[in-house]
C-alpha cells in the first residue's frame, strides 16, 4: 500500500511543535507495518540541506498555486524514509520559521504557499511524470497546511482526474489553526467560484483550508479519542463542531505515539546519568544537573516541577504562574523552558527573579535542554485548557518525571490518576484535575507533594509510569486498518 505523507515539517529538518516528531516518527512505523509511505514536504532550505541523496524526479510543474515553476525533488530523511521535497524557492527559500516572517507575522503569502503543496500532492494521483515509478493508493495530509488535498481531487477532476482515484485522509492535530482566507483568493488557488458555499470551502464567509479538508476527505482522523470527542462540541469545535458531529462516522482518534529511539533514559545522549524502571539511581544525578543549569539551590529533597511549553493561555501557563509562589512556599522548584505570549514571558522572567533559588526560566526552546529537564524533574506540568494529545506528558512517563495533567484530549487519554484506587492498586502513572483554576491545579500539586513525601510509594509509581508503551506500533496498525478500508 502506497502513502504520500504530505506535511509542513519534519523533525529534525524543521520543527514548530509536535507536528514535526509525528511526521518523524509515524512513516516510519507505517512502513514497519508494510505501508510503502514517502513524504511530501516543502522545499524550506533546512528540507533541501537535510535531505541525503537529493535527486531530480519527474517533470516540471508549472501552475502551482503562486508559482511558476517548481521541481519535485527526492531524498532520504535522517531516518531513512523517502521524501519528496517541492523545490519553488519563490514560496520556501526563507529563513527561520517556516510559518512567521522576521517581524513575528505569518508570511503574507502562506496561503499560497500550502496551496501549492495540497496541489502537488493532489497532482501524485493524476501524473505519472510526477514520479513515472511510483504513485500513492492514499493521500494523507496534515494539518491545514494540507488541507486542500481532497478538496483539488473533489473540484478539481479536469486537473486531477487519473486511473484511479486515491483515498484521501485529513488528520486534524490541532483545530484551532485552520487557514481562513479572503474569498477574493479562490482564482488564485485554484479553487472554482461554485466551491465557495457552505457545503463546500466557505467558512463564515472566508476560505476555509481545514474546513475544506474536512468536509471532502474520506476519512478525518485526530490525535486522541477524547479530542475527537470534544472537537464535536461547541466548546472544542472552534465552529466545525456541526460538520465533524454530522461526519463522525469517518471521523476517527488515534492515540500518538513516541518514538522510544529519541526518548529513553537508558540510552539518552543529552542526560547527565542513564536510568531505567531497575534502577532509577541515574536520576538523582539528572536532577542535580537541572538544578545546576537553571541556578536553583541543590536540594535533593526539594520536589522540582517542570514545564516545557508554548506560553500561551490554551496551554494553561496563567495557571502556572498564579500557582507558583505557593508551590515555592510548599518547598517547591519550577523550571520553565518555552516562549509564546510576551506578557507570559514577562510574567515566568519576573516569577525567576522574586524566587532565584527556586524558579528557573529560559524563554525559547533548545531541544537538548528539553530531554535534561524531562530527566532532572520530579514532576512535569501540563495544564492544557485544550490538549489534543500532547507528547511531552508521554515523554515524561517514560522519564519517570510523573505528569500533572489536566483531564482533557490526549491528557485524559494517557495519563491515570493518581486517586487512592490507583495508588492502592498500582496503576496510578500521574495526576490529573478537572477545572482550568488555580484551585484545582494547586490540589493535585499538594496531592503530589504527599505521594512525593512517601518514597518508596512515589518510586513505586515511577516505575510504573516508566513501563507504559506509548510506542508507534499500536497507532500504525489503526492507521493500516483505515488505510485498508479506502483501497478496493
Amino acid at each position: 500500500m502506497r502513502v504520500l505523507y504530505a506535511t509542513s515539517e519534519c523533525y529534525p529538518l524543521v520543527k514548530t511543535g509536535g507536528l514535526a516528531d509525528v511526521s518523524a516518527a509515524l512513516p516510519p512505523a507505517l512502513n514497519a507495518a508494510g505501508a510503502d509511505v514517502r513524504l511530501l514536504l516543502p522545499g524550506y532550505p533546512a528540507v533541501l540541506n537535510g535531505l541525503s541523496n537529493l535527486h531530480e524526479v519527474g517533470d516540471l510543474i508549472t501552475d502551482l498555486p503562486g508559482c511558476d515553476r517548481a521541481r519535485l525533488l527526492l531524498g532520504r530523511t535522517p531516518d531513512g524514509v523517502l521524501a519528496y521535497a517541492l523545490d519553488a524557492p519563490s514560496l520556501y527559500n526563507r529563513p527561520g520559521n517556516p510559518y512567521l516572517g522576521p517581524d513575528g507575522q505569518d508570511w503574507p503569502d502562506n496561503a499560497q504557499r500550502f496551496a501549492a503543496l495540497a496541489w502537488a500532492a493532489a497532482g501524485f494521483a493524476a501524473h505519472a511524470s510526477y514520479d513515472p515509478w511510483w504513485r500513492p493508493d492514499i493521500l494523507h495530509g496534515h494539518d491545514w497546511q494540507a488541507a486542500l488535498i481532497p478538496a483539488y481531487l473533489a473540484l478539481r477532476p479536469d486537473r486531477f482526474s487519473g486511473p484511479t482515484r486515491p483515498g484521501t485522509v485529513l488528520t486534524i492535530h490541532n483545530i484551532a489553526y485552520q487557514g481562513n482566507v479572503g474569498p477574493w483568493m479562490l482564482g488564485e488557488l485554484g479553487l472554482p467560484s461554485s466551491s465557495f458555499r457552505v457545503d463546500g470551502v466557505e467558512y463564515y464567509g472566508k476560505v476555509g483550508f481545514l474546513k475544506a479538508g474536512c468536509y471532502y476527505a474520506d476519512r478525518l482522523t485526530t490525535v486522541s479519542p477524547t479530542y475527537a470527542h470534544e472537537i464535536q462540541t461547541a466548546e472544542h469545535g472552534t465552529g466545525l463542531q456541526g460538520l465533524l458531529a454530522s461526519r463522525s462516522a469517518v471521523l476517527s482518534g488515534i492515540l500518538n505515539g513516541v518514538d522510544y529511539d529519541i526518548w529513553d533514559p537508558s540510552r539518552d545522549p543529552h542526560i547527565a546519568a542513564r536510568y531505567s524502571p531497575d534502577d532509577l539511581g541515574g536520576k538523582d544525578s539528572c536532577k542535580a544537573d537541572l538544578q545546576s543549569a537553571f541556578g536553583l539551590e541543590r536540594r535533593p529533597d526539594a520536589p522540582l516541577a517542570a514545564v516545557v511549553s508554548r506560553l500561551t493561555w490554551h496551554k494553561g501557563l496563567d495557571l502556572v504562574l498564579d500557582a507558583a509562589p505557593q508551590w515555592v512556599a510548599w518547598g517547591g522548584q519550577l523550571v520553565v523552558l518555552g516562549s509564546g505570549d510576551p506578557a507570559s514571558e514577562a510574567g515566568f522572567r519576573q516569577l525567576a527573579q522574586t524566587h532565584p533559588q527556586s524558579v528557573g526560566v529560559r524563554i525559547g526552546y533548545d531541544e537538548p535542554l528539553s530531554h535534561r529537564i524531562q530527566a532532572g524533574c520530579d514532576l512535569f506540568l501540563v495544564p492544557s485548557r485544550s490538549e489534543p494529545c500532547g507528547l511531552t506528558q508521554m515523554y515524561a512517563l517514560k522519564y519517570g518525571s510523573l505528569p500533572l495533567v489536566r483531564r482533557t484530549g490526549g491528557l485524559a487519554d494517557s495519563i491515570i490518576d493518581a486517586n487512592p484506587a490507583a495508588a492502592n492498586d498500582g496503576s496510578a502513572t500521574g495526576f490529573q484535575f478537572v477545572g482550568a483554576s488555580v484551585q484545582e491545579l494547586l490540589w493535585s500539586l499538594r496531592r503530589a507533594l504527599t505521594l512525593y513525601r512517601k518514597p518508596d510509594r512515589w518510586q513505586a509509581t515511577q516505575r510504573h509510569a516508566m513501563t507504559r508503551d506509548f510506542g508507534w506500533s499500536g497507532p500504525a496498525e489503526e492507521y493500516m486498518e483505515l488505510y485498508r478500508g479506502l483501497v478496493p
